[in-house]
């Protein structure tokens, strides 16, 4: 099993714990990974409110070379999940404008045909790994642990360039991920909405609030931590929880888990590999809960 990995910005720069945590699950299950060479940016959509040919031609370079090399590409970010989605469907919809595209990749000897597959690391490991094969994997028991599931927006709409009609499944992947782990999955209203992260820099306000309120709520829940699919989430949501809940005026101290982080737990692997030390949250009383602290 062999994907063409698309590690995003952020996982090598704002949360350099997520990429090494998701190499090392990967290699342990036998996914192979082969690093797209050179990749760009995928303008995490506020590139493409600026201006969407540039946007678009920049993720038609990742996938014409992910397509050249006949591979799906996998991404452990939802929001270049999403974008790259949306850049491929507008592509695939419209063959002039594909064509326009070409146009600019055929500097660099590139050419998409409109046919690479894009799928984040948690839709892998349930429709391609299979969740059976993923068990025989876990050593470390999670029962006892209570985690809240956060999608944020980008992987779970525009539903129609993310497949949810041809995958109805996706919309609950992290509850079915959480439970597959042997956890409980804590259920809150704002799983599938935004963090706040988009408007943190033009309303830090709302964006605290948005923060506060989804933290709160998972807390009052009786969340031991979260979980997130997005790097860009887990930003705001774990750095920005400080400075939510002095908004807030009360104490929240939730922790907050890159998928990879959460399931390397459950793979045995300590929380010093998994990068745990370096949230802003700490995660020293959900590993010791766990019996995973040293």
């Amino acid at each position: 099993m062999k994907y063409a990995f698309y590690p995003g910005c952020v996982s090598q720069g704002g949360a350099p714990e997520l990429y090494p945590a998701a190499t090392t699950i990967c290699q342990r299950l036998g996914i192979e990974l082969q690093e797209i060479r050179s990749w760009t940016c995928c303008g995490a959509g506020v590139m493409q409110e600026r201006n969407q040919l540039f946007g678009d031609v920049l993720n038609a370079r990742n996938l014409a070379k992910a397509e050249r090399d006949g591979l799906t590409i996998m991404t452990i970010c939802s929001t270049c999940q999403g974008v790259i989605s949306q850049a491929n469907k507008r592509m695939q919809d419209d063959p002039e404008y594909l064509a326009q595209i070409n146009t600019h990749l055929a500097e660099e000897g590139l050419e998409y045909q409109g046919t690479a597959q894009i799928k984040h690391l948690l839709w892998i490991l349930i429709e391609d790994y299979g969740l059976d094969q993923l068990t025989e994997h876990l050593t470390r028991s999670l029962d006892g642990l209570r985690i809240a599931p956060f999608y944020g927006c980008y992987i779970v709409r525009p539903t129609e360039a993310l497949g949810i009609e041809e995958h109805p499944e996706r919309q609950t992947s992290l509850e079915t991920l959480i439970q597959t782990l042997g956890a409980t999955a804590v259920d809150f209203e704002g799983k599938t909405r935004c963090c706040g992260f988009p408007i943190l820099t033009i309303n830090e306000r709302n964006s605290m609030a948005m923060v506060g309120k989804h933290t709160s709520e998972a807390k009052d829940l009786g969340a031991d931590a979260m979980v997130t699919p997005c790097p860009l989430c887990h930003l705001n949501l774990d750095g920005f929880q400080p400075k939510a809940a002095k908004q807030a005026q009360r104490n929240i101290d939730l922790p907050i888990l890159h998928l990879p982080q959460l399931i390397g737990l459950a793979m045995g692997i300590s929380g010093e590999d998994l990068g745990l030390k370096k949230h802003i949250i700490s995660t020293t009383p959900l590993q010791v809960k766990l019996g995973a602290a040293r």
